[in-house]
């Protein structure tokens, strides 16, 4: 039977086919804090899933104004960690940091009874196979509109990367590395590697421009390239490929989709800041942060909003 992991994986390749002129954004800045567009132009989407978590911002578009107000009012006594009765930046970031790692802990909860199936508390590498490949293992002759074998060449690859002491059972530390690679220092070659694969279509063991940008964007006869292809290609010459050799190796790939000189909270903190700080000291009052709800935790009335169970901490 195909779980989770594997169905995701499929609809990600749907999805990729389905939109030739919306570029594909390949760079990780960790695990993103939400997978939807950061536009403030259109909504403040992005920053509630990145200030409250993507399960919490759920919950709160379910809210009237002022039950998600009153609530954020609470957040914010919470994010002032040393009651000085202002929120700095630094208590931002780590709020966003923990509201993060929360995701990430949810994520593997929520998969951990399906791959753990004799209750032992590990998952071992069979376990995963079986669980998500089971309908697979049992007939091969499926493997026809999906790879599957290569899938599971690729998934055993990763899960034996993310098993720190090679006993192809994973603790919930490992499993968490299996799932959410980006975010761990001993899973980057893992992630460049499965990445240079993807986009790597004559198998050279590089990239070069044709699939760097055939990557993010399958071109159309007889129209003009969009103005961001355009930017991507001289941000390749100009930037990605930092040799000038006319393509990108493992080492310039990393730099690419694992910039170490991004730290996303630290972003999402200081957009938040400069987005609320109405009198430019540098820290927000509670009633700043109030004054632009809408901006933290958005609110939308619906008819289910007094329905939802509260929370002990609310």
């Amino acid at each position: 039977m195909i779980r989770p992991l594997l169905m995701c994986f499929v609809l990600c390749v749907v999805y990729g086919s389905s939109k030739p002129t919306e570029k594909k954004d390949r760079v990780h800045h960790q695990e993103p804090l939400s997978h939807l567009e950061h536009d403030d132009s259109k909504n403040h989407d992005y920053d509630h899933e990145a200030f409250l978590g993507q399960e919490d911002a759920k919950t709160f578009d379910s809210l009237s104004p002022e039950e998600s107000t009153r609530r954020l009012g609470i957040i914010v006594d919470k994010i002032d960690s040393n009651k000085d009765g202002f929120v700095s930046e630094d208590e931002m970031k780590v709020w966003i940091n923990n509201a993060h790692k929360k995701h990430i802990y949810n994520s593997v909860e929520s998969q951990w009874k399906d791959f753990d199936m004799n209750d032992d508390g590990l998952i071992s590498w069979n376990e995963y196979k079986n669980v998500t490949y089971g309908s697979y293992l049992d007939d091969p002759q499926l493997d026809t509109e999906f790879n599957y074998t290569r899938m599971i060449i690729r998934d055993e690859r990763r899960f034996r990367a993310a098993d720190r002491n090679r006993d192809m059972v994973a603790d919930k530390q490992e499993f968490t590395a299996f799932l959410h690679p980006e975010d761990q220092q001993h899973m980057k070659d893992i992630v460049v590697q499965e990445t240079m694969e993807d986009i790597d279509k004559n198998g050279d063991g590089f990239i070069d421009l044709q699939e760097y940008i055939g990557d993010m964007y399958a071109s159309q006869e007889g129209t003009e390239d969009p103005e961001w292809v355009v930017s991507e290609r001289q941000q390749f010459s100009e930037f990605r490929d930092k040799n000038k050799d006319g393509k990108m190796d493992k080492e310039e790939t990393m730099d690419w989709i694992l910039p170490s000189d991004y730290d996303h909270a630290e972003a999402e903190a200081k957009h938040l800041m400069h987005e609320s700080d109405a009198n430019q000291d540098g820290k927000l009052s509670k009633q700043e942060i109030l004054d632009k709800h809408e901006v933290f935790v958005g609110s939308q009335v619906t008819e289910y909003g007094e329905a939802l169970l509260r929370h002990d901490e609310f």
